[in-house]
């Protein structure tokens, strides 16, 4: 279906587009470097409370889920050769519920992107998408993980602690979420969603203490990432571990995290969304794009539980990315779109997933316009509260991504006013390209 110009177009032909400025946001972005990366697994592995749990000729399940995390290849071809020098057989699968548009080849594409190739990992991957019960919630219902790992002698998961999107509790997405989402494939899944995001802190925590209890898991491998994606900390902890410490991970990962430091913007431009870069195509925490069928219990005064301070009043979302797959998941919080982000949707990755998470908001496709810059002029156009000669604008490629931002005139005096942030270079007019596309 395309898009036409003609009255659209006409109707906002002259929609003032402000100068933008390129400013750089400050944070702690300390890491460890690629090439010390095996040696902080290692030493985690080798704690004895991990390593005396591998045994020769075990065969050990070492998770691999659907985010953009950060070393994920190497950090796995880690954990095999370890698991390898002490005599194990290790094997890989997708831990990423519904993800992949909830099939097997989907689910091994996904973690083919990521780097993670047998040939580079040295061991196989086995993708499935059936489960085996292995318990019962305190309350009757069945825990279901992923066949193969159900199967095998140990369980080492690997999984990125951070803020979740769409609900808060002790824990969100990490170590638990990747026992109960992740390895419940799109069955185990399913069932966790079902009452509702309002209730998934709770949830996570019910299936998530069955699984720890009767899953053989050696340990959970936790990464925590910086302001840029980049590795920040390592632990392995066991499944006693993982109740107990968790949270005080989580804690930490919210300092960590990347945020707009802006507070209101009449309009926010996000460059890219998808699958790697978060579950809901764009972090919430970030945004503060948020679905309004969700539930989630906020603050006392509506805010999101986050570093999230950020508003915006109108949200254009101009393309997804390469490594989503057509997975648009997210799409649905915009208000205005483009024409080619609309035609990359391919429904059967992200309807899965909507349908299990049961918040069928997010694949809904909104308002679209043939370019970029039709798309800002409808945004601004449309945004009521907005000083049409001095809007408030600010642009990000994604919200992974937030070192580097860009912000109207209007947003100058917010910026300079702030010692954590500092104006690159403009303001400068948008360049767009023939076709009315942002270069």
């Amino acid at each position: 279906m395309k898009q036409g110009t003609g009255v659209v177009a006409n109707l906002c032909k002259d929609v003032f587009i402000p100068k933008m400025a390129k400013v750089r946001q400050n944070f702690d972005l300390s890491y460890i470097k690629v090439e010390d990366i095996p040696a902080a697994v290692r030493a985690q592995l080798d704690r004895d409370v991990i390593a005396s749990k591998i045994k020769p000729g075990m065969s050990i399940a070492i998770t691999c889920g659907s985010r953009g995390v950060s070393n994920t290849a190497l950090i796995i071809k880690t954990i095999v050769a370890y698991v390898k020098e002490k005599g194990g057989k290790p094997f890989v699968f997708p831990a990423m519920g519904s993800h992949g548009g909830a099939t097997a080849e989907g689910q091994t594409e996904l973690v083919n992107g990521y780097g993670v190739v047998e040939d580079y990992i040295d061991c196989p991957i086995r993708a499935t998408m059936e489960t085996k019960q292995i318990g019962t919630t305190d309350d009757g219902r069945p825990v279901f993980i992923d066949k193969y790992a159900a199967e095998s002698d140990g369980i080492i998961m690997l999984g990125r602690i951070k803020a979740h999107t769409q609900f808060v509790g002790p824990y969100e997405s990490g170590l638990m979420k990747m026992a109960v989402i992740g390895m419940g494939k799109q069955h185990g899944a399913e069932g966790v969603h079902e009452q509702g995001f309002v209730n998934m802190a709770a949830n996570i925590q019910r299936y998530g203490k069955v699984i720890l209890k009767n899953a053989p898991i050696i340990c959970g491998v936790g990464l925590l990432e910086n302001a840029a994606d980049q590795t920040h900390t390592i632990v392995a902890l066991t499944p006693d571990e993982i109740i107990e410490k968790e949270p005080e991970y989580l804690k930490k990962a919210k300092e960590l995290m990347g945020h707009i430091m802006i507070k209101h913007a009449d309009l926010l431009i996000i460059d890219q969304i998808g699958k790697n870069i978060s579950g809901d195509g764009q972090d919430p925490n970030v945004s503060n794009m948020l679905p309004r069928e969700t539930g989630v219990p906020f603050g006392p005064n509506g805010e999101f539980p986050s570093k999230c301070e950020f508003r915006a009043d109108r949200n254009i979302i101009l393309d997804l990315t390469e490594e989503t797959h057509g997975n648009a998941n997210g799409l649905g919080l915009a208000d205005v779109t483009t024409q080619r982000c609309v035609d990359k949707i391919i429904n059967a990755a992200a309807y899965p997933n909507a349908v299990t998470s049961t918040i069928l908001e997010m694949v809904k496709i909104p308002l679209w316009t043939e370019n970029d810059k039709l798309a800002i002029q409808v945004a601004l156009k449309t945004a009521t509260k907005a000083d049409k000669n001095a809007p408030k604008i600010v642009r990000i490629k994604n919200t992974m991504e937030v070192q580097e931002i860009y912000v109207s005139e209007a947003l100058l005096p917010e910026v300079e006013a702030n010692p954590n942030m500092e104006v690159i270079s403009g303001p400068e007019p948008m360049a767009f390209d023939a076709k009315g596309d942002l270069f």
